[in-house]
């Protein structure tokens, strides 16, 4: 059977994603497979800019409200999940859309995942140092070792510093070499477009989406979730500065203007992977553009 034309959109937040899906698969007849990691959550709308059934436009998603938060969603339950989908549900499907800013979302189903080493004993001896001494001295480890991955990573996750510095223990590698293995890719036909904003103007726009997500009830929706704020799904950028704000560790304010910093250093990290592992052709430029672009490098068929 004749394989599906699969066209990953990827770019870091608030890059335009969701409006170039949505009009390029409108115009070569496409579903889109959202690969958000927090999109999948039916509690989380605002904090995650959730694309409205308005900004769907008709277009079927997947992907999208799919899970509860306590039933949380790793990169490789999500690649499972998501080639079942493609193999049966789209069996017949000519185009199909993957978009997102989850690079390691991408990656575990249009590549796959590399085997990653974990011994329990050492990550609950990593855990307790991080609840004794805090994190600083596994982020400076973390540097030493690896400063291409410490680049990317999310220093203000616990998780994945813990996850890092154990897998570089128990191997003698860096995260970086465990993460390049010999992956190949899934799909023959298989195109990648990665958003690449001047950085002045993606910031301005992280800007205005801040203000625009508390406008719409991103503080209410915070508070509704509040007491499930020890999940990983929740230990993210827009939740957990909010959280410290209901503990009245900070000011409303402050809280805002912290989602607006973390949310421009999530986007470096972001804009680091993509120029890392896939970047595909970069797109520059307006969304009439971008559009114009991608139907130029593809085989549009119906």
């Amino acid at each position: 059977m004749k394989q599906p034309q699969i066209i990953v959109i990827q770019g870091p937040t608030a890059s335009g994603k969701t409006a170039l899906a949505v009009a390029l698969a409108q115009e070569i007849n496409a579903v889109i497979i959202s690969a958000d990691s927090r999109q999948f959550y039916r509690e989380l709308s605002v904090g995650t800019a959730k694309p409205s059934l308005e900004e769907m436009q008709g277009v079927k998603h997947y992907f999208i409200d799919s899970h509860n938060l306590q039933d949380e969603v790793s990169a490789s339950q999500f690649a499972t999940s998501a080639a079942q989908v493609i193999q049966v549900d789209l069996a017949n499907q000519k185009n199909i859309l993957i978009v997102g800013g989850s690079g390691l979302f991408i990656q575990a189903l249009c590549e796959g995942l590399n085997d990653i080493p974990h011994d329990s004993d050492l990550q609950r001896e990593l855990t307790l140092q991080v609840e004794v001494d805090g994190l600083g001295l596994l982020l400076e480890e973390l540097k030493m070792k690896d400063e291409g991955y410490f680049n990317q990573v999310d220093s203000n996750n616990p998780l994945r510093v813990i996850r890092a510095i154990e897998a570089m223990r128990l191997s003698g590698k860096t995260m970086t070499e465990l993460r390049k293995g010999n992956k190949q890719p899934r799909y023959e036909n298989i195109y990648y477009f990665t958003i690449d904003l001047p950085r002045e103007e993606l910031y301005a726009n992280i800007n205005s989406r801040v203000d625009l997500m508390m406008l719409a009830g991103l503080e209410e929706e915070a508070r509704s979730v509040y007491h499930l704020r020890d999940l990983k799904s929740l230990q993210t950028v827009g939740y957990r500065e909010l959280f410290d704000f209901f503990e009245g560790k900070t000011t409303r304010e402050k809280s805002v203007e912290l989602i607006k910093q973390h949310s421009r250093n999530y986007a470096k990290r972001q804009i680091t992977w993509f120029k890392s592992h896939q970047p595909g052709r970069y797109l520059n430029g307006s969304l009439s553009s971008h559009l114009n672009e991608l139907k130029s490098n593809l085989k549009i068929e119906k």
